[in-house]
């Protein structure tokens, strides 16, 4: 019933107050922008290795349990379904392929049959040679189930990806306030004014809109809450009717949000904001401490390490 309010997407942690909640919200978009574009091009281990450090950096900064529990088991247990899905689907490869001229067309049947049986003769004496390594393309097969090198290396793939892109994302979102993070912005998008581009209000939209999104959970939450309070009869309702309710649900649902809207509106203009150029808000003060320049070092070692030992051989 509260699964939404225990899986703290997009949301804030104010308190406590560790070490990834001190650092420069600019380094640590640079941080999450690395993990983004770390996987692209690179191999399986190194992919396996970003899900490590991004485990090893929750640990380290000593965010309490049951903030990343439940949302990590179950993104690990869905991206561990993904993997094996992903090792058991056919790969791909093993495609097979029509002749586009009419077999033995030109020939007669008997020498056909002769060169199909040289043909045979000749793939059986091949493959009782030893093979000259241990390189094997299919890892496992048992009846319709086989697992080839290709399909291991694209659940590798799928599953680290869907990781990383998720919970970096949610552990930036999870130290860093949205204020900071429209400073952040703010802040690397100055030289885009020279074209002329609105970044103050490019600001001021991403910061209401992560100040929307809790209210969007709420109001999602209390519906699921006042419908299981009315015990619906599912069963007996059938599928017009179910349609029916969930348009309803739906409905409600756009009504609140706009509701809410409208009231952050009201309160933006009774306290006098005309326009974010002319109205200018000091979200948050940006200043590089000590463990921003040790994150920076950091940071250089991990795409040295990266271009070095990570991509694709």
């Amino acid at each position: 019933m509260d699964l939404l309010r225990s899986l703290p997407i997009g949301l804030y942690l104010e308190q406590p107050i560790t070490w990834l909640h001190r650092l420069d919200a600019r380094i640590k978009l640079v941080w999450l922008m690395s993990f983004l574009v770390a996987p692209l091009l690179a191999n399986p281990v190194w992919r396996l290795v970003l899900v490590g450090l991004l485990i090893l950096i929750t640990l380290l900064a000593r965010i309490p349990l049951r903030v990343w529990k439940r949302q990590m088991g179950w993104l690990l247990m869905f991206c561990g379904l993904l993997f094996l899905v992903s090792c058991i689907m056919p790969d791909g490869l093993a495609v097979d392929h029509q002749p586009r001229l009419p077999e033995h067309e030109l020939s007669f049947d008997l020498f056909a049959n002769q060169q199909e049986k040289q043909t045979n003769q000749q793939s059986n004496s091949a493959a009782n040679f030893p093979q000259p390594t241990s390189y094997r393309y299919v890892l496992f097969s048992l009846g319709p189930l086989e697992i080839t090198r290709y399909s291991v290396d694209l659940g590798i793939r799928t599953s680290t990806l869907l990781f990383t892109l998720v919970y970096s994302t949610n552990l930036y979102l999870l130290t860093t306030a949205s204020e900071e993070i429209a400073m952040a912005l703010e802040s690397l998008m100055e030289p885009l004014r020279w074209l002329k581009l609105p970044v103050t209000e490019i600001a001021l939209t991403l910061t209401l809109s992560l100040r929307f999104f809790p209210l969007v959970l709420e109001e999602i939450q209390n519906l699921i809450r006042s419908v299981r309070t009315r015990a619906i009869n599912w069963k007996k309702l059938g599928l017009k009717r179910t349609i029916q309710v969930w348009l309803t649900i739906a409905e409600r649902l756009l009504q609140n949000l706009l509701l809410r809207a409208e009231q952050i509106s009201s309160a933006m203009q009774v306290r006098g904001f005309t326009s974010p150029n002319e109205h200018r808000v000091e979200w948050h003060q940006l200043r590089f401490k000590r463990w921003d320049s040790i994150a920076l070092i950091g940071l250089t070692l991990f795409w040295g390490v990266r271009l070095i030992w990570g991509g694709e051989v």
